[in-house]
């Protein structure tokens, strides 16, 4: 077969390939909406900054999903490849912690909308976390296949408490959070084990990295919310979310010169979430390190969404997302 017969070979129809991996763009941009909200509250930034950020990622959450339910309606071969896949399927998560945030964002604003965005996506989430969990279970995985995408679906159990408080019962917010600790501990024994001892990640997945600052962090802000003061345990978090922060930084050397991948977006929620941890703890001690510190990381996540946006849309331009791998 010559190469224009190649070519031709290959489905012209874009929405067939429309990875699920674009519900990252959300959880990040809804990330750094969220920063920008709690600066306006707490460190007196400009509010309209986080409100603009929040409509725009609202609107992009909703053409997104509304591409992705078109592709299972025209193309439900594909997606069910895709949630049958080893790395893809953790990625699913990423639609119900898209609603979480949103719902988190729009919360004291429009308490209905947050509502409404929570039970959805509550519920959308333990039906994936079960899902992905049981496919985890039934199906023989290599040592190559773990990467920190899996921590994906374990991370937005630890969403829901914060999500979630005042609007349903405690008890059903601490079986969220005691799923999403008690895995992140069982899921980070495996990657590092891999890391260490095993074939490094695809460059691709490189980025993935940063999503092991997620936990600890997110898992502090979803801590705090059913206790008063600081206590050890919360230290431990915010202080292991910290300290993986500042390791990935040091492996910059890591990130250079790597192919644009829409994997990229996996910088973006976890820097969103280190950050919102440390306004917190700057609201709990009054300590102006911690005030430093949040605008220092709010520089550099919006740095970091800025980048990673430029190339999404650079590579869009060029056709270079939405195509077989």
């Amino acid at each position: 077969m010559n190469n224009k017969e190649s070519i031709k070979a290959i489905p012209s129809n874009r929405l067939q390939y429309f990875p699920v991996m674009m519900f990252a763009i959300v959880m990040g941009l809804s990330g750094l909406s969220l920063v920008f909200k709690k600066l306006g509250e707490v460190l007196h930034f400009p509010t309209i900054i986080g409100s603009v950020f929040g409509l725009i990622t609202t609107i992009i959450f909703f053409l997104i999903l509304g591409n992705y339910l078109l592709k299972l309606f025209k193309y439900k071969e594909e997606v069910v490849e895709e949630i049958t896949h080893p790395i893809r399927v953790n990625f699913f998560a990423a639609i119900s912690i898209s609603t979480l945030i949103l719902s988190i964002f729009y919360r004291h604003t429009f308490d209905d909308l947050s509502q409404i965005f929570f039970i959805v996506g509550a519920i959308l989430h333990i039906i994936l976390t079960f899902y992905t969990m049981k496919f985890w279970i039934n199906n023989n995985f290599e040592l190559h296949h773990s990467n920190p995408a899996w921590f994906i679906p374990i991370v937005g159990n630890l969403i829901v408490p914060i999500a979630g408080k005042g609007f349903i019962d405690d008890s059903v917010l601490y079986f969220y959070f005691s799923i999403g600790i008690f895995f992140w501990v069982i899921l980070f024994s495996i990657i590092l084990n891999r890391i260490i001892f095993h074939k490094q990640f695809a460059a691709k997945f490189m980025p993935t990295l940063f999503i092991l600052i997620a936990p600890p962090a997110i898992g502090f802000i979803s801590y705090m919310k059913f206790t008063e003061g600081l206590d050890f345990f919360a230290h431990i978090l915010y202080s292991l979310g910290l300290f993986f922060t500042i390791l990935v930084f040091t492996m910059y050397k890591n990130y250079m010169n790597i192919k644009f991948f829409i994997s990229w977006w996996a910088f973006t929620f976890p820097m969103a979430a280190i950050t919102l941890a440390t306004i917190l703890m700057f609201q709990l001690t009054h300590l102006n390190f911690y005030a430093v510190l949040s605008y220092v990381l709010a520089t550099m996540t919006t740095i970091i969404v800025c980048l990673v946006a430029k190339e999404t849309i650079y590579h869009m331009l060029k056709k270079e997302i939405c195509i077989m791998d």
